[in-house]
């Protein structure tokens, strides 16, 4: 579904990404894994067009996107839930969800108001709520929640789970496995490598702007010395 070729990114004189080569295949959850600072957002940030690469190719079923616009990546399809949610406070959670609300690209609209409602309870008890009004995990599910309604094809998220209580962390997971099953294609970003390798079916990490590990993610999980090499766990 998506193809990435030898893209680099830079900020300023800074050389960010340097020569990504990674897919994202039709129906298949992607990890995303590397400490900080080692180019995992610059990577997302590149494929949705809020940054422009230098080089390299990024194409959607075979045709290059490549620097399009965030507004026209979502148009394919893509899903995205970035790091620090994004939501509108000054929406309620009925608004934030309605706005969003578009078939797929295919005409599909298997996520709709209710399914998202029905997936994350704790919405539907704080509809009239503003965006501001919700706890750090009730923003989340709002910001996967809102993606959702876009129907889309690829759903990437961001830190998903960052600085939330545990008991919401498991039910965040428990909404991507869910996702996962419906057949959308995820990438996932989080520090929590364990868990990502265990709902993924691929992963790759990055280390300074490139790619050194990729493949199976219960291969890679089984073989935790190899990602301590890389992850300095």
């Amino acid at each position: 579904m998506i193809g990435i070729q030898d893209l680099h990114t830079y900020y300023g004189d800074s050389h960010i990404l340097r020569g990504i080569e990674a897919g994202i295949p039709t129906a298949t959850s992607v990890g995303l894994l590397g400490r900080n600072g080692m180019g995992k957002t610059t990577l997302i940030r590149s494929l949705m067009g809020y940054v422009r690469p230098a080089r390299g190719s990024v194409t959607c079923d075979g045709a290059t996107v490549v620097g399009w616009a965030p507004e026209r990546m979502a148009r394919l399809g893509i899903g995205y839930v970035p790091e620090g949610r994004g939501i509108f406070p000054n929406l309620s959670v009925r608004e934030n969800l309605v706005m969003a609300a578009r078939a797929g690209v295919d005409g599909r609209r298997e996520w709709t108001f209710d399914r998202v409602l029905a997936t994350f309870p704790r919405l539907a008890e704080r509809l009239d709520n503003g965006g501001q009004q919700l706890s750090g995990g009730e923003q989340q599910m709002l910001s996967i929640g809102r993606a959702l309604m876009t129907n889309p094809r690829l759903l990437i998220l961001d830190e998903a789970t960052e600085g939330l209580a545990p008991l919401i962390v498991v039910e965040i997971w428990r909404v991507i496995e869910a996702i996962r099953q419906t057949g959308i294609s995820t990438l996932i970003v989080d520090r929590d490598w364990r868990r990502v390798l265990r709902h993924t079916e691929r992963a790759i990490v990055m280390e300074k702007g490139r790619i050194v590990l990729a493949g199976d993610s219960t291969a890679l999980l089984a073989d935790p010395h190899a990602l301590g090499e890389r992850l300095g766990v």
